[in-house]
């Protein structure tokens, strides 16, 4: 069923690029497989690295963007960054290096999410909206979230829990007026945009206050559930700008980073 589905070409998308993420998701699972062994881990990350590259590459291609100066820029800056980083920091720091790649998958999946909200589909419905409702509440959660766990870890701020009166409540508060902005969210109104950056707000205030009240000793299982909230806003952004390949790696890993969490929770 992943197969057919993938192989099924989303309305206007050529049989080519279909075909191409459909190679970059295999490559995926193929470095997924290969992680989980010391002796197969360096194939495997390879084999993601070269998946992501193939899915990033066709999906410039088919929107016709690869010349584009600032695309180039962008993807030439972070490369090299990603290189200094891979090189500079050391084993002991990666925890927070994650926290820090979270933020930013999440981040980036609400910001796509946002401009595609900004200029809708003319058949936008129902899940178009669900969805770019998910991604934002999501991916704004995960940003700020895992920015306090990477301040945690480097020491920038103070690893001990911070819990105040009624801080429950709150979050539940937080809770239920972003659900509130959903729903507003989902019937395509002209203040779209407005509810959009309130619930990115507000989103952004949650994803603090839901782990300031954890120790710096258990962030890496926090680290490990945000990696899976970065998946999962990633794959609801697909859904969004209706992307097969962006779906599939962002529930793979959605799905791995729940279990890792949990095989976490049990050890710890």
């Amino acid at each position: 069923m992943f197969v057919l589905a993938l192989m099924q070409p989303a309305s206007g998308t050529p049989t080519w690029v279909a075909l191409s993420y459909l190679a970059a998701s295999v490559l995926f699972i193929l470095g997924l497989k290969g992680l989980t062994h010391p002796r197969t881990a360096v194939r495997g990350n390879l084999l993601g690295a070269l998946g992501m590259l193939v899915a990033i590459v066709v999906t410039l291609v088919h929107q016709q963007v690869l010349s584009n100066a600032w695309v180039l820029g962008g993807m030439s800056f972070g490369a090299v960054v990603g290189l200094v980083l891979a090189l500079k920091i050391q084993m002991t720091a990666m925890p927070q290096l994650v926290a820090a790649f979270n933020g930013l998958g999440g981040g980036a999946s609400a910001f796509v999410a946002g401009h595609a909200l900004y200029e809708p589909p003319s058949d936008a419905a129902m899940p178009f909206f669900v969805a770019t409702f998910v991604s934002t509440l999501i991916g704004a959660v995960t940003l700020s979230g895992s920015l306090v766990a990477f301040a945690k870890l480097q020491e920038i701020m103070s690893g001990q829990a911070i819990r105040f009166p009624g801080q429950g409540i709150l979050n539940a508060m937080l809770a239920i007026v972003c659900l509130a902005a959903g729903v507003f969210l989902t019937q395509g109104t002209d203040h779209a945009m407005a509810v959009y950056w309130m619930l990115f707000g507000l989103a952004l205030l949650l994803g603090v206050l839901v782990v300031i009240p954890i120790g710096g000793a258990d962030m890496p299982v926090v680290i490990s559930l945000l990696n899976s909230y970065s998946g999962i806003a990633a794959a609801a952004t697909g859904f969004v700008i209706n992307n097969q390949v962006l779906i599939v790696s962002g529930s793979l890993v959605g799905a791995s980073g729940i279990i890792l969490t949990n095989i976490m929770c049990k050890a710890m």
